[in-house]
């Protein structure tokens, strides 16, 4: 007999490695690079009591942080500075790398993995918190 499996069955997560994802599907997503989607992560683990729902992160490269979002929940909303949505709006076609949840899948890892099939990050809380990261890390010459 087999022993239950910890991690949900979603479908679009990879049995290995990592695999390209067309956002608006399954998800949208948010890439923020380096520090700052770093710091934005962290905050935002703190805030939901480390449940934020989807997080991806790239190891080298731009450090890319991916919050992955409901479909179609991106599009049409001003993000701040530093902040690229992935989505399928307005004939655009974009693609967000999305890693196992266990094994070989450098240099992408699950900051915070996903837990249901319907969970992902709040895009309103995701938005507040980037506003609030840009404000506090942006130079004054840049405002």
């Amino acid at each position: 007999m087999n022993a239950p499996s910890c991690h949900p069955n979603i479908e679009w997560i990879p049995a290995s490695g990592f695999q390209l994802r067309k956002a608006g599907v399954q998800f949208d997503a948010v890439r923020v690079d380096g520090d700052d989607g770093r710091r934005a992560a962290d905050l935002l683990e703190y805030m939901t009591g480390g449940e934020p729902g989807p997080v991806v992160i790239e190891a080298n490269g731009r450090r890319g942080v991916y919050f992955l979002l409901p479909p179609g929940s991106t599009a049409g909303r001003a993000w701040p500075p530093g902040a690229m949505p992935f989505n399928a709006c307005h004939g655009t076609v974009s693609y967000v790398p999305v890693p196992a949840l266990g094994g070989r899948t450098w240099p992408l890892a699950w900051r915070c993995p996903p837990t249901a099939a319907d969970r992902f990050v709040h895009p309103y809380l995701l938005r507040s918190i980037l506003a609030a990261v840009h404000r506090v890390t942006s130079t004054p010459e840049s405002r």
